[in-house]
């Protein structure tokens, strides 16, 4: 049976004195889920406010993928499967 969903993604980014901050939220459409994520620049680098939105949505996200993975984790066992070992890894490439 053919199962089409549409989820949305929704991305904030907030940047104070070298600190950026990220919200990822996932509207389902019967639940949402929010990822959290930070990135500070280091007292020697040169503040570009650009790679902080990058590490700090990165990591939003990935925190995002990590609480989804546990959800479905949960959702597997609740209905007497166990789910599978991870073969890969949580991001990247393979080692």
């Amino acid at each position: 049976m053919p199962h089409t969903v549409e989820w949305n993604v929704h991305l904030d980014l907030f940047e104070e004195e070298g600190t950026t901050k990220a919200r990822a939220t996932l509207d389902t459409g019967t639940t949402t889920v929010t990822g959290r994520g930070v990135a500070m620049c280091a007292p020697g680098d040169k503040d570009i406010p650009e790679i902080g939105d990058e590490f700090a949505a990165g990591r939003a996200l990935r925190d995002l993928g990590e609480q989804l993975l546990h959800t479905a984790e949960h959702d597997v066992a609740a209905v007497g499967a166990a789910p599978e070992p991870r073969r890969s890894p949580m991001y990247g490439w393979p080692l």
